[in-house]
């Protein structure tokens, strides 16, 4: 556990060294809030209602920056680390060191994930707090839970990113497969569109992927909408999902490795 856990605070360190980069996309986190949280208010102002979905405006806006600040630390968007390790040949390197190839991937993306918490989550959903009003959860259960819902989130996205990654065994180009993989995240998510606006036929099968338990169902923890059994529902459903996902990267990472052929290394 100790390697992981340097593994994790080099990580965390890797990414303070890019402050320009962190400023500038925390600057785009919060240019798109404003956009998107002007977005909801419009659209409950010309519907004329107060309530949408079961949301009123005030859950619309703060679901807004709740899936602002969540979505660095989770980061549903493209992440190539292991795809660029297999093209170079560096994989070969990582295969044979005496430690758990997951794990310490994992242990990466986790000190990548804390970074992006204090440095971009926490600041976004200050700032629309600050201007838009948005809610803060007022019980420390709730802050509890949206914690681990959140903690949850992170192991499901770094699973549908390390099955895409490890599919480059076998492609010769993994960004087609990450490119999709990143529209998925947000379209089923819920980032988009918050899946209590789909249409009832729908919204059952987007509820059943794994995509829901990385935005929709911490940010239904965060509002409240998920408590006493549902909310015990909820995380279960995330932490199956989390454990699916685990096994299947190890299955698969085992058939990859059964014959690794080495493109350009």
């Amino acid at each position: 556990m100790r390697l992981y856990y340097e593994v994790a605070k080099r990580s965390f360190a890797r990414q303070g060294a890019y402050r320009a980069a962190n400023l500038a996309g925390l600057a785009t986190n919060v240019f798109f809030g404003i956009m998107r949280n002007y977005l909801f208010i419009a659209l409950y102002a010309g519907a004329g209602a107060t309530v949408q979905a079961g949301w009123t405006v005030a859950d619309a806006v703060t679901f807004v920056w709740v899936a602002q600040a969540i979505i660095m630390p989770i980061f549903i968007w493209g992440w190539w680390d292991i795809a660029l390790t297999i093209r170079s040949g560096d994989v070969v390197s990582d295969l044979s060191k005496p430690f758990d190839y997951y794990s310490f991937w994992l242990a990466q993306d986790v000190g990548r994930a804390v970074f992006h918490l204090f440095f971009r989550a926490v600041p976004t959903l200050f700032i629309g707090v600050l201007l838009f009003d948005a809610r803060l959860p007022d019980d420390p259960l709730r802050w509890l839970a949206f914690l681990l819902s959140g903690a949850l989130a992170i192991w499901i996205s770094f699973g549908l990113r390390f099955l895409s990654n490890i599919s480059s065994f076998w492609l010769l180009d993994y960004r087609g497969v990450g490119l999709l993989l990143m529209f998925m995240n947000g379209f089923f998510g819920g980032l988009l569109v918050p899946l209590n606006y789909w249409p009832n036929w729908a919204r059952p099968i987007a509820e059943a992927l794994p995509f829901a338990g990385m935005i929709q169902v911490p940010v239904d923890v965060y509002l409240g909408k998920a408590t006493g059994m549902g909310l015990t529902d909820a995380l279960l459903f995330q932490l199956m999902w989390g454990a699916g996902l685990m096994l299947a990267n190890r299955q698969v990472l085992n058939l990859a490795v059964r014959k690794v052929i080495v493109q350009g290394g």
